[in-house]
């Protein structure tokens, strides 16, 4: 976990330098604390609040919708259609010697 910590942190360090911000400028425009963006860089640690806050911040969304893509298709759905289908192969049933 403390290496995917620091996989994260290093992309929003480069992606804040890359809009040419100082992290007290990304930390008020996220509504956070100085420290809190420099412990999600250092890959110290962060609340999820504080990683969307800055997400937000750097006008980088679109990691946030990688990471909880919109269902499309309900799998409820998808399991009920399968039942439904007639053309669907059936379990064949064993006879039982009673009958």
């Amino acid at each position: 976990m403390e290496e995917w910590e620091g996989v994260v942190g290093e992309q929003v360090r480069s992606t804040r330098l890359a809009a040419d911000l100082d992290q007290r400028t990304l930390a008020g425009r996220a509504d956070v604390s100085v420290g809190a963006v420099k412990n999600l860089e250092g890959g110290k640690g962060s609340s999820l609040r504080t990683l969307i806050r800055v997400v937000r911040a750097l006008d980088r969304l679109d990691w946030l919708e990688a990471l909880a893509p919109p269902i499309t298709l309900s799998p409820l759905r998808m399991l009920a259609a399968q039942r439904s289908d007639p053309q669907r192969p059936r379990r064949a049933s064993r006879r039982r010697s009673g009958d």
